[in-house]
């Protein structure tokens, strides 16, 4: 594991995947619900499903855990709230909510 996700392990206790082509950070709510947190693919590989393949993983997971969804957030004054908001409908995830600046997306699992 890298220092990136030793941090957000010890300061978060939020989970990393990480591989040649980016990372994901993730945080398990609770029993049912799995919260993706960051994706970050590296810019020449963002056109490839590297970030559902990123998903995909976490997914995986949160079944075995027994988790039946998927939560994401889109924070529309952020800079790349157009791309993040792409990845998230992509990836076939519904609004679930507005909450002030953040809107959550879900996706049964």
């Amino acid at each position: 594991m890298s220092m990136m996700a030793d941090y957000f392990k010890e300061f978060y206790n939020d989970d990393v995947i990480e591989n040649e082509s980016g990372f994901a950070v993730y945080r398990f709510l609770g029993k049912d619900q799995v919260y993706i947190v960051h994706i970050y693919v590296v810019p020449y590989l963002r056109k490839s499903k590297a970030a559902s393949a990123l998903a995909d993983a976490i997914v995986a997971e949160a079944k075995q855990r027994g988790c039946t969804e998927l939560l994401g957030t889109v924070v529309p004054s952020a800079p790349a709230c157009g791309t993040s908001l792409r990845v998230l409908l992509g990836y076939g995830m519904e609004m679930k909510s507005i909450d002030g600046n953040m809107i959550v997306f879900s996706k049964g699992i």
